[in-house]
């Protein structure tokens, strides 16, 4: 394209946006006619119906909250009941099993302290023996 027919095209975008600018405040201001604004009594009742639905629902959330909040306490308190009596159980089953496992272990202490014993008795036989 010629330089000439780039700047012509150039002003009618911009002559366009202008017209496009005006137009659009003028449609602006013509539909802001049209509208049908609230008379103040419909304002007031307008306004004190909002307020009362936004009180009554913050009122049931905060109920709901509170009903939950405890409930959840209720339940973790179970949960902790439930998870100390299986501690306790497991603690009582662990202490039968390590005493359990320590008269064994005392057991074969003794056991193999004999046979140490006798090993070493026949090894002093031996040393006097010869």
């Amino acid at each position: 394209m010629p330089k000439k027919e780039v700047k012509n095209n150039n002003k009618k975008d911009k002559k366009e946006n202008s017209k496009n600018k005006k137009s659009f405040f003028k449609d602006f201001k013509a539909e802001l006619k049209k509208v049908v604004w609230p008379t103040p009594k419909q304002l007031v009742n307008n306004t004190v119906a909002v307020i009362t639905i936004v009180l009554i629902t913050a009122a049931i959330v905060f109920v709901l909250d509170l009903a939950f909040e405890s409930l959840n306490k209720y339940g973790v308190d179970k949960v902790k009941e439930s998870i100390t009596q299986i501690d306790e159980q497991s603690t009582d089953n662990t202490t039968t099993d390590e005493n359990v496992n320590s008269s064994e272990n005392t057991v074969n202490n003794t056991a193999d302290s004999t046979t140490d014993n006798t090993e070493n008795t026949g090894n002093v036989t031996e040393n006097i023996a010869e």
